[in-house]
């Protein structure tokens, strides 16, 4: 990771660009406008996975990149930990540990039946927006979790990932749901698309903003 002071002015910008967005997007959003907008990325993500027949899902699309079957494994083992941190937050304490690993997976990813995967999904997602409709609009805490942070940027006509960690709020930590939910059915576009079959119609309210 980079440190900060030694970032170049894209890393820097893409750092700002961030942290505004988690300031509007998370902590100053009202809790019914981030729970909606997580619901609405993971009904569109689910649209996009459950038309993948299991042959399809577990061909990777290039060699190094991930097939569609562990693209869910990694959101079915990121989302339930991150689950419980969350849960950590809302009882005002710092989960424990270090950060969230970027690429989490289970330990034999294609092991895993493609329709338990499926339900397994489908199931975090319930128990996330269960735990969001369960915050009293009054919620407050200090209570902080450190997030690994991966994004794309553009240097000398080049893209490459810049990761950090970030300490985020309550709110922020919420809106992540999102965000990685439209990274990676986005990811998994593009892989069904390389390898010859678009992917289903996007679900309606999923946008990248």
């Amino acid at each position: 990771m980079t440190n900060a002071s030694t970032l170049s002015s894209a890393e820097a910008q893409a750092r700002a660009t961030a942290r505004e967005y988690f300031r509007t997007r998370g902590t100053e959003a009202s809790l019914a406008t981030i729970r909606g907008r997580v619901a609405a990325a993971f009904e569109a993500l689910e649209t996009v996975v459950a038309g993948v027949d299991p042959a399809t899902a577990a061909r990777r699309p290039a060699e190094g990149e991930w097939s569609v079957h562990e693209v869910v494994d990694h959101l079915v083992e990121t989302e339930r930990t991150s689950l419980d941190e969350l849960w950590c937050l809302l009882a005002g304490q710092r989960p424990s540990g270090g950060p969230i690993p970027a690429s989490l997976q289970s330990r034999a990813p294609l092991t895993r039946p493609w329709p338990w995967l499926l339900r397994e999904l489908a199931s975090v997602h319930r128990d996330v927006l269960a735990a969001l409709d369960a915050i009293p609009e009054d919620f407050a805490t200090e209570a902080r979790a450190a997030l690994v942070m991966v994004v794309n940027i553009q240097e000398d006509g080049r893209s490459r990932p810049l990761e950090w960690v970030e300490d985020v709020d309550w709110k922020t930590y919420a809106i992540i749901f999102r965000l990685h939910a439209i990274d990676h059915m986005n990811q998994a576009k593009k892989g069904l698309a390389a390898l010859g079959g678009g992917p289903p119609p996007r679900a309606r309210g999923a946008t990248t903003a």
